[in-house]
């Protein structure tokens, strides 16, 4: 029996943020990644959304036991749903499923609800690890609300899942942020 696996497309592209031990890299057509918050965050996050023709690379991971619990608690503002259009390198097709907030329960990020950096920079340690610098360039630009405030948290992590990043990590993400035009305050 196949159990069900989950398409990532943020930090759950971050190995070290989980524990699911199955993964593998994927890409998935039809979808594009945002930032947004919703009522039940006090910060921004990476939402996904239909977008035709849209490509985004991430991480497939099953779900052991078919236990979905765990993980609908992790992602508990986003909505789970069949993903179809997953290209990956599984010998037999499972089941896959995408997380995204409800386009009508999300609203832009702001200086209310900035992206943290020390999310982002978890986010692209994952990338950088599954996809190299390649991957890394496209993560951002794949992604749309690079005017959101983010705020620079590193010194004091507030995301849950931060992950010790280093200067290389950092220099990446300030590099990107800068060609994409993202502001970033205290």
């Amino acid at each position: 029996m196949t159990h069900p696996w989950f398409f990532g497309y943020g930090s759950l592209v971050n190995r070290r943020t989980h524990d699911y031990a199955v993964a593998a890299p994927a890409r998935i057509t039809g979808w594009r990644r945002t930032w947004r918050h919703v009522a039940t965050r006090n910060v921004a996050f990476l939402t996904a959304y239909p977008s035709p023709g849209s490509v985004l690379d991430g991480l497939i991971a099953e779900v052991p036991r078919g236990d979905w619990e765990a993980l609908d608690m992790r992602e508990h503002s986003y909505l789970r749903e069949a993903a179809t259009g997953v290209a990956h390198a599984l010998p037999t097709p499972p089941e896959i499923h995408i997380y995204h907030a409800p386009p009508d329960l999300h609203a832009p990020a702001s200086d209310a609800h900035p992206v943290l950096l020390s999310y982002l920079d978890t986010v692209i340690q994952g990338y950088l690890t599954e996809f190299g610098e390649t991957g890394v360039r496209d993560f951002f630009d794949t992604t749309d609300g690079w005017d959101a405030p983010i705020r620079d948290d590193r010194s004091a992590p507030v995301y849950p899942r931060a992950q010790e990043t280093g200067p290389e990590i950092r220099d990446i993400v300030n590099t990107e942020l800068a060609r994409v035009g993202a502001r970033i305050r205290a």
